[in-house]
């Protein structure tokens, strides 16, 4: 028995929700499912249940769990949906359902060996109900990116009506959702498959069809979550988990196994960073060349993950010069968060609407706003991740664990698009490699090579901290970096919880982020 628990998200409220129930001792699926519901009323920027979920759950006497719950096309979605040009916010870019619900009900089916807490639907939301009914104080984050994105939200059906009614919200306003908080009593009251099969379906479905939505009711009543085994690979620190297609989880993986191979050659933090940037360079390569649907993504995992083509992929890294990257990159915008129960239970979520806000969409009378997901599809109509009917598009998001051979186990991840497995490298060799402790490996400067939320520039950025340390170095070699301020948001809000054997347990929230990290016995 561990008798300690862990939670920390992005969001404060969100990871009080958690902590409340692991105080009380629910295990670390009920937990997260609390804190989902809550961070899509505190957060709603990054997500909402009206977008994505994908779940990484490390047991902790049995095998992990991975749960896809990336939502599917509508069975009419084609190219013939951007022949005029494709819309990327509003009714338009409603091209997939939401998974995240089914995920959460997938979630709370999974068996947790050691724990025997089943905590009733509605107890696990009530904290989220309560926080819509009476409203969340507005954080910097989402004052700022309302006021930034808002131009071109403000014509997306229920948008301002929610967001807007009382004019630009202000960092300390207060927001309240009483539609949130009916559309959650009436799933803690019906059970969650009512959002896909029942009356809340039935009630999207006839606003899907009065939008004009390419998507339907049908649509909806036919989606179901999908449980598969995780990806893994042994490092010489552990073994590194995530999942499979359609997340970029196999990027993640890659970049760690590659770095694995060289890092002993390294004898400077700007050694460490060129190897970890051209290892995303090749990683991202693979992912952009072979991850899509779930169900067309036709790579042999364990062939990608050999040594003998991790050795290969390591050849080709040039320790002298950066190599030229022109891909412009995936956009996202999401929120992760990590739980460990009493019982030694972890999980490792994230949940998405894609862009910020999504679609802007919001379903009438239920204050839920719809993800864009679907623009992540390629027009290239020959790949896995071609726009097509019933299909889940390639997603940014991918929650990660490590079992380390120090006998810690941990869960980690951050939002943030292309930043995602290039942030959890860096807490990697900072926290397994470099010994730092969970906070300092979360909060040190960082860099990114491509998109996140909220930019368009692929350059290769590095926070001032950062550019002070390895700047000269990074120039030397070609990367031609720009430099921007600590503490940047560009850089993602990561978290991380580490248990050891012998019960030393560490857990950290991104200072760039709203968030908390909490723990207790």
């Amino acid at each position: 028995m561990i008798n300690q628990w862990a939670f920390t998200a992005p969001s404060a409220e969100a990871t009080q929700a958690g902590a409340e129930l692991l105080k009380d001792g629910a295990n670390a699926i009920e937990a997260m499912v609390a804190a989902a519901a809550a961070i899509a009323v505190s957060y709603p920027h990054m997500n909402s249940i009206g977008g994505d979920g994908f779940w990484l759950i490390l047991p902790r006497d049995a095998q992990p769990v991975g749960i896809l719950a990336g939502g599917t096309s509508g069975q009419n979605v084609g190219p013939h949906i951007w022949t005029n040009g494709r819309t990327e916010r509003g009714v338009g870019a409603m091209l997939t359902v939401p998974g995240a619900v089914a995920g959460w009900q997938s979630a709370l089916d999974v068996d947790l060996v050691g724990t025997t807490s089943k905590r009733p639907l509605p107890e696990l939301l009530t904290h989220a109900i309560d926080l819509a009914r009476s409203g969340i104080t507005v954080s910097r984050s989402l004052a700022e990116t309302l006021a930034a994105k808002q131009d071109e939200l403000i014509s997306a059906p229920g948008f301002a009506d929610l967001f807007l009614a009382n004019g630009t919200l202000a960092q300390g306003d207060t927001l309240k959702n009483t539609d949130f908080a009916g559309l959650l009593e009436q799933l803690a009251a019906a059970g969650l498959d009512d959002f896909y099969r029942g009356d809340i379906g039935q009630h999207i479905g006839k606003a899907l069809k009065s939008f004009d939505a390419p998507i339907d009711r049908n649509d909806l009543a036919s989606y179901h979550a999908e449980r598969v085994t995780p990806l893994s690979t042994q490092l010489s620190t552990g073994t590194v988990l995530n999942l499979p297609a359609p997340t970029q989880g196999l990027a993640s993986i890659l970049i760690l196994a590659i770095y694995d191979k060289l890092r002993s050659r390294c004898t400077s933090p700007g050694d460490h960073v060129h190897l970890l940037v051209e290892a995303t360079k090749h990683a991202f390569t693979i992912r952009d060349r072979h991850i899509g649907d779930p169900h067309t993504t036709s790579i042999d995992y364990a062939a990608c993950l050999s040594d003998e083509n991790i050795d290969k992929l390591a050849k080709s890294v040039d320790w002298s010069q950066a190599a030229p990257w022109p891909d412009p990159g995936l956009h996202a915008d999401t929120v992760w968060m990590g739980a460990l129960d009493r019982s030694g239970n972890m999980v490792s979520y994230i949940q998405s609407v894609y862009w910020e806000f999504g679609s802007g969409v919001v379903i009438p009378e239920t204050g839920m706003l719809w993800n864009n997901r679907g623009l992540c599809f390629d027009q290239d109509l020959r790949g896995p991740n071609a726009i097509g009917p019933c299909k889940v598009p390639r997603h940014t998001l991918n929650p990660a664990a490590g079992i380390l051979d120090d006998g810690r186990r941990m869960v980690y991840g951050t939002m943030g698009g292309e930043g995602q497995p290039q942030t959890q490298s860096a807490m990697w060799w900072r926290y397994v490699v470099e010994g730092l402790d969970a906070v300092s490996a979360v909060n040190a400067p960082r860099w990114l090579l491509g998109r996140t939320w909220g930019d368009e520039s692929t350059s290769l950025k590095l926070e001032r901290g950062l550019s002070v340390e390895i700047g000269e170095t990074m120039n030397e070699r070609g990367h031609d970096p720009v430099l921007i301020d600590d503490r940047n948001d560009l850089m993602g809000h990561a978290g991380l919880i580490s248990i050891g054997s012998d019960g030393h347990l560490e857990v950290a929230s991104d200072h760039r982020s709203d968030g908390e990290a909490l723990q207790g016995n």
